[in-house]
């Protein structure tokens, strides 16, 4: 197999540790670990913590000295969006295809999606608006918004305004542009900033342990050591926020580099914050913890092993299909160099390079309850691209809520029917629950991977139909060492000690990338597949019927684009089935 030429050279820092990028051979079983959610009594735990940041003992604990000044302003590693600090100016925030005007912002009754609520708590948005204003023209504006926060939320704790994911953001992205928010001669204004500052460490200091586990703790914890760097007297903090990050960072991610969620959205704000982190530490001309470092090292090259060769993010576990350009800036800020991690065994992601052709592959049971609220149960689904194009894609985009993505499509979208495999009785391998989280469905996972002259071959199977329907799915992938061919090749096979009867019905979706038109065969057995201005694949099917089908496809920034898909339905028997497929490339 020959490594693709628009993979990052192989290059590590004097830091970074070497790659560990070799191909497990043999069998390997994977299976989910034990969780059942929260339970009752956690939840109830966690909203009577919440409720108590309003009493006045919560308010008491934030109260204390407050920085005259900060010990510096941190660089900003990553460059903000052009087009919404141009929006910004212009008079209205832009997110996720939602607008809302300046003068309509009002922050004691803001009514936009949650993540458009994310940015505006966040401040996210301070780093569009540097990219596109000099310090006079965005001061003004950033001013007038944070005057208009505090006099809603300095003095008033509660959710989403004060959750600690958007408060450990807040403090980051506040101190790096310091500059638009601090440059005010107004004392009394100054004061209430920094003395916000200093009451968002408090707070921190109280939940960021009780705070649910994954990327949205780990920020907390950044926020942590981050204050503590910033305003003096912050020693005894770096203590305590350094243990406590240390340990999150043990428990967010698994050592292949990975994180907990699975979810390829979560993998970019980790290394984010991370790298924002290390650069407050920069400032103070500190040295960035070597645990901090190693968790960089680690986290990259599983990122970059989600990526299709126009550099491009793959869509999974609810994220979209973020473009090359900010994928690129945030492995940038990392400062590491490396190539991608081509078998991620515990993040569960598969990838398999000839020439131009990338395939990345599901392999393993979807994230555990208590860690995603975007779960989706896309076990054995697999994406396929030639050089800029996608072929075979996932719907994604579950996780991007907005003026596009309602709450129904979103649940749908994370449905195994939304992804690139196969299904039973028009149902998912993994059950979603009436109240969005995870149930029963795949436990464990078989994978067998191999390197040969011959291509690069990989077979799993999942038991998540075996109690249902009593079958197990086992698919096999096979990539051309050209990358022209991909054959694969889904089984149902009896479960052990099952005894199911009866026939089943099964769908077999292969979702098109959104410049790809098909055309169906005359014997019905096989479609055309052009590529707008690009090249001609073709799909074969040995069995079923084929037919191609609506679908979408979810970019980056939420919005879905109408596609196609090719639909190969049949029915097994109590014995089981094989269905064989190819997909080809003619010209």
């Amino acid at each position: 197999m020959t490594a693709a030429p628009l993979d990052p050279v192989p290059e590590t820092g004097a830091d970074t540790p070497p790659l560990d990028d070799t191909i497990e051979p043999g069998k390997r079983l994977i299976r989910l670990p034990a969780d059942k959610g929260l339970s009752l009594g956690e939840r109830i735990a966690n909203h009577i913590t919440r409720l108590t940041w309003r009493t006045p003992l919560h308010a008491l604990r934030l109260k204390g000295r407050f920085p005259l000044k900060l010990l510096g302003v941190p660089l900003d590693p990553i460059p903000g969006d052009m087009r919404a600090g141009t929006a910004i100016r212009a008079g209205h925030f832009l997110h996720r295809g939602l607008r809302l005007g300046l003068g309509d912002l009002d922050f004691s009754a803001l009514n936009v999606a949650p993540a458009f609520a994310d940015y505006l708590h966040s401040f996210a948005w301070l780093r569009d608006l540097s990219a596109s204003a000099t310090r006079a023209d965005g001061a003004p504006i950033a001013e007038a918004v944070v005057r208009h926060w505090l006099g809603v939320h300095g003095e008033t704790v509660g959710e989403p305004a004060w959750r600690a994911d958007n408060t450990g953001w807040r403090i980051l992205f506040w101190a790096s542009h310091a500059p638009l928010i601090l440059s005010s001669s107004d004392l009394v204004y100054r004061s209430a900033v920094l003395n916000h500052l200093a009451r968002a460490a408090r707070h921190l200091d109280r939940v960021a342990d009780k705070t649910q586990p994954g990327t949205g703790q780990m920020v907390a914890w950044v926020g942590i050591v981050a204050a503590s760097l910033l305003m003096p007297g912050g020693e005894p903090r770096q203590v305590f926020g350094e243990a406590g990050l240390r340990k999150v960072l043990e428990t967010s991610f698994y050592a292949d580099g990975g994180n907990i969620a699975r979810s390829p959205q979560a993998q970019l704000d980790a290394v984010m914050a991370l790298s924002m982190l290390a650069q407050v530490y920069e400032m103070r001309r500190m040295e960035v913890p070597p645990f901090v470092q190693e968790v960089l090292a680690r986290a990259v090259p599983a990122l970059l092993g989600l990526l299709h060769a126009d550099g491009g993010m793959g869509s999974w576990q609810g994220s979209g299909a973020t473009n090359a350009a900010h994928v690129e800036a945030i492995v940038a800020a990392s400062g590491v160099r490396t190539r991608p991690l081509k078998q991620a065994r515990d993040w569960g992601y598969q990838r398999l390079v000839a020439n131009k052709v990338v395939l990345l592959a599901d392999a393993a049971p979807p994230p555990i309850a208590r860690v995603t609220e975007a779960g989706c149960a896309s076990t054995l689904a697999f994406e396929l691209s030639d050089g800029d194009e996608r072929i075979v894609v996932n719907c994604g985009g579950a996780a991007l809520t907005g003026a596009t993505i309602p709450a129904d499509l979103a649940r749908g979208l994370r449905t195994t029917a939304a992804h690139s495999t196969l299904t039973i009785s028009d149902s998912n391998s993994t059950a979603i629950l009436p109240n969005g989280s995870l149930g029963k469905g795949v436990t464990e996972v078989e994978l067998d991977r191999q390197e040969t002259p011959q291509g690069s071959r990989l077979e799993m199977s999942h038991d998540g139909y075996a109690r249902r329907h009593g079958l197990i799915h086992r698919r096999l992938l096979i990539l051309s060492p050209n990358g022209r061919e991909l054959r694969g090749e889904d089984m149902l096979l009896p479960a052990p000690r099952s005894r199911r009867k009866g026939d089943k019905s099964f769908t077999l979706r292969f979702h098109l990338g959104r410049n790809i038109e098909a055309s169906l065969t005359a014997d019905n057995l096989g479609a055309l597949l052009r590529i707008t201005d690009g090249a001609l694949w073709q799909f074969r099917t040995s069995d079923g019927a084929l037919a191609i089908e609506e679908s979408l496809w979810v970019d980056g920034d939420g919005r879905p684009h109408p596609t196609e898909q090719l639909v190969v339905t049949g029915t097994t028997p109590p014995g089981g089935a094989s269905i064989g497929w190819i997909f080809k490339h003619v010209g």
